[in-house]
């Protein structure tokens, strides 16, 4: 049977009858359906529930009716929307179907053993839906079937009765039980056939009936001492089902009376928590009777109803005193009916009933189930996101049952109640970075006094969404790499971090551009796209480039991918990889003689040239400093060491010489330390004609030291040949024909080459041989460079010569200009330290 019932304001009922009858092959079922409807006027919200009503034992896999259809939902929808049972009991016994929405029976139904003797068999349950989320209770009522036959406890039930006993006397017969109810329970009772016996049916207060047996003729125990009839006690379903008995009655003498109870039934109630041996309740009976036939004893009756709690009760059998046994539960059963009976000493017995109601105590705490969970949440989680279905349940009733449902911390996350169930959803937005996780803890507390409460922890881990771009921990980087650096080398480490997890941290490192000017910057530094190490592709050199300046970027593998740039600043630190270079004298008169004349009346002090060097480098590496590497005498000559001028020391003498060479070594200020050398030659003369003779036989000494090397070598390198001639030679004639050897005299005249003749001039007084071509170039300034490149020409005459007094200060230098020795020496003499570079 189903109805469908809407509350408050309008009413619709479905009631579907199904009746079964079972036969030996095939089971028919009848549906019966009569629909009513009632719609009232809608001024407020409406809310209702589906009752539906079957009957017991119906077959497994059953359809009851299309719950969707019920609820208004689409078929197409169920399982996205997650429609299901939510209920302990309920899911033992019923099941939808996702693919139409039927809702089924899953295993056998027996109302009895659901719902005992109560007149009402309902099983309730919640259908829930998600997206959005909705739940609607679903009341079943088990409809009773005659599929319990009655029965009584005792197949035989064994009375005495005094012979002389009245007619009209009645005597309380056992009760058959039936667990069905209503018509299917016992409605009727019949006795076998007798001469001496009738039946009676009496209703008690709660509207039972009990059977009695009238004594409608005397009994004689002469005549027959034992009565045997047969009980039978008849249901009203259909087919009718009897249970039976037999009666065994014993005729006794005497004890014409039989005990009477104050009461045909107690009632009492109890509370869950009382203690074992507490006491019940007292009964009483009386009998009026005299001695042994008066003594009562009480006794506990088992009966069908009562079986299966034996044991919890006891009862004084001389008192009548009923105590606990054993610890009730009122989750377990909330009523106990109990059957006494009192038994004189003749045998005669009486019969009353006790009801027994256990009161429910707050005895249970609540329970939390977690039905349904949405872990790990993304960050990005809009607020009002459902994360978690909780139901709350309390196995006690009443106040007791009810649970009021907390979050213990101030999070994030709030409860919606929602009936028995409450809703997790998100109150704020979180942050994975600032907490990856979060420790809920719910406490449910019900209303009980006094309160008992629960406590469940739910773990919410945070799943990562790239919200984050990487983070340098400096706005700029500066780095210091030094010069002639190995290619491939590791410049610079950078890095950055993303608080994101996983792809999102991931980063990609990669130069985006460069802001200094130089166009070959990519050509110098590369960088590991993983590790953010910059390495240099070749080798920097500080007079080139003495800075880059260049963006990185760092990207993270998220999608969208999320980057940051930061500004590096490479400086190449100087090495001392330059010599320093000596601008004078110039190092590009190789082969020239480089001579400074001094004026012999020098004073100490005066400046005599200065000789002029740079370094590329800087710094301490460019600092140079000028000392004398090798000087004839160093006690006419002192050098600055900070700016290279070289002065005299002393006042010259005739007996000094007058031909001083001086190597001046430029050092600079590098670890190691790098230097550079020139050599000048000091000539001390008032005049130039007092220069020329000692230059010329200068020129001389080394023309003539050039050509005695020169000859040594050939003469060496002819030997050598001859000497290998010969041995060949010899080899040759001794393997044909032994013959003496040849002297070696007649080689001996040949071992040299004739001597040039020209080589003795090199050797003569001094004088110049005529005509010779000259150059010269005359510096007023030692401390300038004068350069002069000189080669042989023809005669010019001496009136082409500038005299450097009628030039301006600086140098002059004459182009090719060929001088005899007297126009040499007939040059005007000045005064001041001169420079002359010449060349034969």
């Amino acid at each position: 049977m189903i109805k469908l019932y809407q509350k408050k304001y309008w009413k619709y009922s479905l009631r579907i009858d199904k009746m079964e009858s079972s036969t030996k092959d095939c089971k028919i079922i009848r549906w019966q359906v009569t629909i009513f409807m009632l719609y009232f006027w809608l001024y407020h919200s409406v809310s209702g529930q589906i009752h539906y009503s079957i009957l017991e034992e119906i077959r497994k896999d059953s359809a009851i009716a299309n719950i969707a259809d019920d609820l208004g939902l689409d078929n197409k929808q169920l399982s996205s929307r997650k429609l299901r049972i939510v209920s302990r009991a309920a899911e033992r016994y019923f099941y939808i179907n996702k693919n139409n929405g039927n809702l089924h029976v899953k295993d056998r139904i027996d109302r009895e053993a659901l719902c005992g003797a109560e007149a009402s068999c309902l099983l309730t349950f919640d259908a829930v839906v998600e997206n959005p989320f909705n739940n609607f209770k679903i009341k079943i009522e088990i409809q009773d079937i005659n599929d319990n036959a009655p029965l009584f406890f005792k197949d035989k039930t064994v009375f005495e009765i005094i012979e002389f006993t009245g007619k009209g006397t009645k005597f309380a017969l056992q009760s058959a039980e039936d667990p069905d109810i209503g018509s299917n329970s016992v409605q009727t009772y019949k006795l076998s056939d007798n001469q001496h016996f009738t039946l009676t049916e009496n209703i008690r207060i709660d509207g039972s009936k009990y059977p009695e047996l009238v004594l409608e003729k005397p009994l004689d125990r002469e005549t027959q001492d034992i009565h045997e009839l047969i009980l039978t006690a008849l249901d009203g379903g259909n087919p009718i089902r009897s249970g039976t008995t037999l009666l065994c009655i014993i005729v006794i003498d005497a004890n014409d009376n039989a005990p009477i109870f104050t009461q045909d039934m107690y009632k009492v109630t109890l509370k869950e928590n009382i203690q074992v041996n507490s006491t019940v309740i007292m009964i009483n009976a009386t009998d009026n009777d005299d001695g042994v036939n008066a003594q009562i004893t009480y006794s506990l009756m088992k009966t069908s109803g009562n079986i299966n709690h034996t044991g919890i009760f006891q009862i004084n059998p001389n008192s009548g005193e009923i105590k606990v046994n054993r610890n009730l539960d009122f989750e377990i059963r909330k009523n106990y009916e109990l059957s006494v009976e009192a038994k004189d000493g003749g045998g005669l017995v009486a019969h009353c009933k006790v009801l027994v109601e256990v009161i429910d105590v707050n005895d249970n705490a609540p329970e939390i189930s977690i039905t349904s969970l949405s872990s790990p949440i993304p960050e990005d989680s809009a607020p009002g996101t459902m994360i978690a279905l909780i139901e709350v349940h309390d196995q006690d009733s009443g106040d007791n049952a009810d649970v009021d449902c907390i979050i213990l911390q101030d999070v994030a996350f709030a409860l919606l109640s929602l009936d028995t169930y409450y809703r997790l959803v998100l109150k704020t937005g979180v942050d994975r970075e600032k907490a990856p996780s979060y420790n809920i803890t719910i406490i449910a507390t019900d209303r009980g006094s006094p309160p008992l409460s629960a406590t469940r922890v739910l773990t919410l881990d945070i799943s990562d969404v790239n919200d984050n771009p990487p983070i340098f921990a400096k706005s700029s980087y500066v780095a210091h790499v030094p010069e002639n650096n190995l290619p491939g080398a590791s410049v610079f480490s950078i890095q950055a971090s993303d608080p994101d997890t996983g792809d999102n941290a991931k980063i990609i490192y990669s130069i985006s551009s460069t802001i200094t000017e130089t166009p070959s910057t990519t050509s110098y530094l590369s960088i590991n796209i993983e590790t953010g190490v910059l390495y240099a592709q070749r080798s920097f050199d500080y007079e080139q480039n003495k800075e880059f300046i260049i963006e990185v970027t760092a990207s993270d593998n998220g999608s969208p991918s999320l980057s940051s740039n930061v500004t590096l600043f490479i400086h190449i630190v100087d090495q001392n990889d330059n010599a320093p270079k000596i601008l004078y004298p110039s190092p590009d008169t190789s082969g020239s003689v480089v001579f400074e004349m001094v004026p012999f009346v020098s004073e100490p002090g005066s400046l005599l040239t200065k000789v002029v060097a740079v370094d590329a480098d800087s710094g301490h590496n460019s600092w140079l400093s000028y000392h004398f590497a090798q000087v004839s005498d160093q006690n006419h000559f002192v050098i600055s060491e900070r700016t290279g001028e070289i002065r005299t020391s002393r006042i010259f003498q005739e007996k000094d010489m007058l031909n001083y060479k001086i190597v001046v070594m430029v050092k600079d200020n590098g670890h190691p330390a790098l230097s550079a050398t020139a050599t000048l030659s000091l000539i001390i003369a008032d005049d130039f004609q007092q220069v020329v003779p000692k230059l010329s036989n200068k020129q001389k000494d080394v023309e003539m030291q050039s050509n005695l090397q020169l000859y040594l070598v050939i003469g060496l390198a002819i030997i050598s040949l001859l000497f290998i001639i010969t041995v060949m030679v010899a080899i040759i004639f001794k393997c044909k024909q032994p013959k003496p050897l040849p002297a070696f005299s007649s080689l001996t005249t040949n071992l040299y080459p004739p001597i040039d003749p020209r080589t003795f001039s090199m050797y003569s007084d001094g004088s110049l041989p005529l005509p010779y071509s000259y150059n010269m170039c005359v510096a007023l300034d030692p401390a300038d460079g004068d350069f002069a490149y000189m080669n042989p020409s023809g005669n010019i005459p001496v009136e082409n010569l500038i005299d450097a007094d009628n030039t301006e200060q600086g140098t002059e230098c004459f182009p090719e200009a060929s001088l005899s020795a007297e126009q040499v020496m007939n040059l005007p003499a000045r005064q001041g330290p001169q420079t002359y570079f010449m060349k034969h």
